[in-house]
């Protein structure tokens, strides 16, 4: 090649390259999702200005919306401490590999990763099981067999934004360490149920739908499918309610599965009852007995109404080996709410010397909460505020914090007023924002050691003449 056209060809490329930089400036200049002022909505004097919004599938949580979150967090708190969980919690950072080796593709491919300053790659939590596993084996033999450890941790997947789905969620999760027998899989459910009630919901608004991956797999294996196949099978077929069934099939076609087995597949996916299950692999089979078993003792619990058999819960996490449990509500508008089942290889996946058995459920906040609002379950919940002290000027602020001192002292939740305001609009303040009482510190009264008080609340506080009564200081 001459030296002339190697110049024209470098000088190609280079046009080429500085075309793309322009190209790649445009679209950040136009993307909307990162967060950046489309470049067609930027106004004059708008350059400087800052969006606004959070990033786009992140929530922000203001006082109000705070207070919703603490409500349900304060629900999932009760059942594990009811149940009798220790609470635990860990680093939203994780070793990459931790989930990339266990968790399965679809989590990893949805991963917020990313490589440290250090050289470590590392990722937002997607979910917990995981890095619970990684804190099992820390403890080692110091760890006291069965465990019953709970958290509500946040959680980052980077996934298609939907009603109830954003790409941060809290998840409350519990995990029953060290029990073979299916009285964990039995409390993990009650468990939810309870949950459940706590927050206004019965069995005629959600139900729990309960299978075994051993069904399956006892179908795929009579069928020649091999057992490191079983687990990506599962995370297909578990988007059957996301997706249409030929999209379904011919993901299941990609891994090399034949139509007449994967026909199976779907076939053993639509069985009815366990009745029928039992008729086709027998009813003495693990599967089939475990299930029994577990249908009798929640109905000895007493939450017979809120679980049902269905045979196309398989769960989409690969690390699942025998009963599966998902949340849904009855009128079928939600993704499920919850879900979770048993996962007995897990640890020894990981490194445990000895298997371990486990099994756990997750149950995330965005959903739930979608619920509650469509049943008009959410309570409207109040700025918690006992007293507002109001220094009559600000030569009566020493004596005001003296009183705002000694109501924080008994437990009172107390705020005073901070700048000298107007003493109607001092009230007008203290009831805006939910007070009890409006604790006015006054010169008069403050001599002969009293304060006026004035009620806001059941009917109190809507005459802007009512001054209040005096109380002894020592009284309040």
């Amino acid at each position: 090649m001459s030296a002339n056209a190697e110049s024209n060809i470098k000088s190609i490329m280079e046009e080429i390259a500085q075309l793309k930089a322009q190209l790649a400036e445009k679209e950040v200049l136009l993307c909307v999702e990162g967060g950046v002022i489309s470049k067609k909505s930027k106004k004059k004097g708008q350059e400087s200005k800052i969006d606004t919004e959070p990033v786009q599938g992140c929530r922000d949580f203001p006082p109000e919306e705070m207070r919703m979150r603490k409500y349900l967090f304060n629900a999932f708190h009760t059942t594990g401490q009811t149940f009798g969980f220790e609470e635990y919690d860990a680093p939203v950072l994780e070793s990459e590999e931790l989930y990339i080796r266990k968790a399965g593709e679809e989590i990893t491919e949805q991963m917020f990763n990313f490589v440290t300053k250090g050289g470590h790659r590392v990722t937002l939590r997607p979910e917990m099981t995981p890095t619970l596993t990684r804190m099992l084996l820390a403890k080692g033999r110091s760890l006291l067999l069965p465990a019953k450890w709970y958290s509500i941790p946040q959680c980052w997947r980077y996934e298609t934004i939907t009603r109830g789905r954003r790409r941060e969620h809290y998840q409350f999760n519990m995990d029953i360490v060290g029990v073979k027998s299916i009285a964990a899989e039995v409390e993990l459910v009650c468990a939810i149920c309870f949950t459940m009630e706590q927050l206004g919901l019965t069995s005629k608004d959600v139900g729990i739908k309960v299978n075994s991956r051993k069904v399956l797999q006892t179908f795929v294996t009579q069928v020649g499918v091999s057992p490191e196949l079983f687990a990506p099978v599962c995370i297909i077929v578990d988007k059957m309610e996301k997706l249409p069934r030929e999209e379904v099939e011919q993901e299941l076609a990609k891994l090399g599965l034949s139509p007449n087995i994967i026909e199976t597949i779907t076939s053993t996916l639509k069985m009815g009852s366990l009745d029928e299950i039992a008729e086709k692999i027998g009813a003495d089979h693990a599967a089939v007995v475990e299930l029994r078993s577990f249908f009798d003792l929640i109905a000895a619990y007493g939450y017979a109404d809120w679980v049902l058999f269905d045979a196309s819960v398989v769960r989409g996490l690969a690390y699942y080996t025998g009963i599966v449990f998902e949340g849904f509500d009855r009128e079928g508008k939600f993704r499920a709410i919850c879900g979770g089942g048993r996962y007995d290889n897990l640890l020894s996946l990981y490194g445990s010397p000895n298997p371990i058995p486990c099994a756990g459920l997750g149950f995330g906040d965005c959903v739930i909460v979608e619920l509650l609002k469509e049943k008009n379950l959410l309570p409207s919940i109040p700025q918690k505020m006992d007293d507002v002290v109001i220094p009559f000027d600000e030569s009566m602020r020493p004596a005001a914090l003296k009183i705002l001192k000694a109501l924080r002292s008994q437990g009172r939740c107390a705020d005073i007023i901070m700048e000298k305001k107007k003493i109607v609009q001092a009230f007008s303040y203290a009831d805006r924002v939910g007070a009890v009482r409006a604790v006015l510190v006054a010169p008069d009264e403050w001599s002969r050691g009293e304060v006026r008080v004035k009620m806001l609340r059941e009917g109190g506080g809507k005459d802007s003449n009512d001054r209040g009564i005096s109380i002894k200081f020592d009284d309040l």
